[in-house]
């Protein structure tokens, strides 16, 4: 018994560090697929709300989900437009935003009479006399750039995802041969589309609505490319705990930039930690609440796990992805127990066995 058990142990690490090694050295072919799959479930999500519509429902699904693809491919060609501008005309205002960062040390010194103090040119010379705003700049504007591609592949596989999508439920039951088999696997693939489905739709509209309050905020403050940084608080709330600190840090460490004021800068980051604390503390709760029954440290993990192996995407993909692994791990008598240490809360309704109600994939 002891062989048995310390045999299953290597296995799995075996298993875990491949499993590792597959997805560090495949980052370039499986984060567009994975991106893809989950760029349908929120198009599944969208789609089901709009055949609530009296007009819409008309379309076939399988239409209306290529219509919806569309129209995303479209608002990502119309956000990297914009991106791209905006970091260039950051790349114009730079040398100024920079002037107005010496101004302002320089005005502190005198306030505090340190002009002069070796010890103080020393400090200015290590921090201020290292920033570089064109440089930066450029730096986001090429990893846009190489995100393009990326959004490009991403756009192609969902499109055949969801093409292909309708028959591959005639094609699993023809490659299991076992109704039972497809019955519980059906099951599992239902429980992540409803789950998934339910988690992104809400969790965008809660970004729509946090990126539109926020360009309000910033446009009120006159703060440069108030558009942009609105498209970049709502895309890094995606992150859990750490996106929505991201989203205000930027605008408000370039404001001071542009200001050159603190009480500027100070009176900015309150009125937007405002909206982000009324909306995640408060609107998300109630819209999402805990229906992907996820331990908070786990997720605080699996944010380190998938940004260490994917980076940024990964972090935004990092809840999705563990809330499929729960689902899947909480499907199978034997990984129920690891699914049941990743839930927040222990609730044997919510996890789905093999028997259920079946759902379309």
């Amino acid at each position: 018994m002891k062989d048995i058990t310390f045999q299953t142990l290597v296995l799995a690490t075996v298993f875990v560090l491949a499993l590792g090694a597959i997805l560090v050295l495949g980052r370039v072919v499986l984060l567009p697929i994975v991106t893809a799959a989950i760029l349908v479930y929120l198009l599944e999500s969208a789609a089901a709300g709009i055949r609530r519509v009296p007009v819409l429902h008309l379309l076939p699904h399988r239409v209306l989900r290529l219509l919806l693809l569309v129209t995303v491919a479209a608002l990502v060609l119309v956000l990297a437009a914009v991106i791209s501008a905006t970091v260039r005309e950051i790349l114009a205002v730079a040398p100024s935003y920079e002037d107005n960062l010496r101004s302002m040390v320089e005005g502190l010194a005198v306030q505090f009479h340190f002009e002069g103090d070796a010890l103080w040119e020393k400090i200015s010379d290590e921090t201020l006399g290292q920033i570089n705003l064109r440089a930066l700049s450029l730096a986001v504007l090429g990893g846009f750039t190489n995100l393009g591609s990326v959004v490009l592949l991403v756009i192609i596989y969902a499109a055949f995802i969801t093409v292909e999508r309708g028959s591959f439920q005639r094609r699993l039951a023809a490659a299991l041969k076992s109704p039972e088999q497809t019955e519980n696997v059906l099951h599992v693939l239902g429980a992540i589309n409803e789950k998934i489905s339910r988690y992104l739709a809400y969790k965008t509209l809660i970004n729509v609505v946090l990126g539109t309050i926020s360009y309000g905020v910033l446009w009120a403050f006159g703060v440069d490319f108030a558009l942009f940084w609105a498209v970049v608080i709502g895309v890094l709330n995606y992150i859990p705990y750490v996106g929505s600190l991201l989203a205000v840090l930027f605008p408000v460490a370039l404001s001071l930039a542009q200001f050159a004021s603190i009480g500027t800068t100070v009176a900015l980051c309150a009125a937007l930690t405002a909206v982000q604390v009324t909306l995640g503390n408060i609107i998300e709760p109630r819209l999402i609440g805990r229906q992907l029954n996820l331990s908070p440290f786990v997720v605080l993990l699996a944010l380190a796990l998938w940004t260490t192996l994917w980076g940024i995407p990964g972090a935004i993909l990092a809840v999705p992805l563990t809330s499929i692994l729960t689902i899947v791990l909480s499907s199978f008598e034997a990984t129920r127990w690891l699914a049941l240490l990743l839930a927040e809360r222990v609730d044997t309704s919510d996890m789905p066995g093999p028997a259920g109600p079946q759902s379309q994939s």
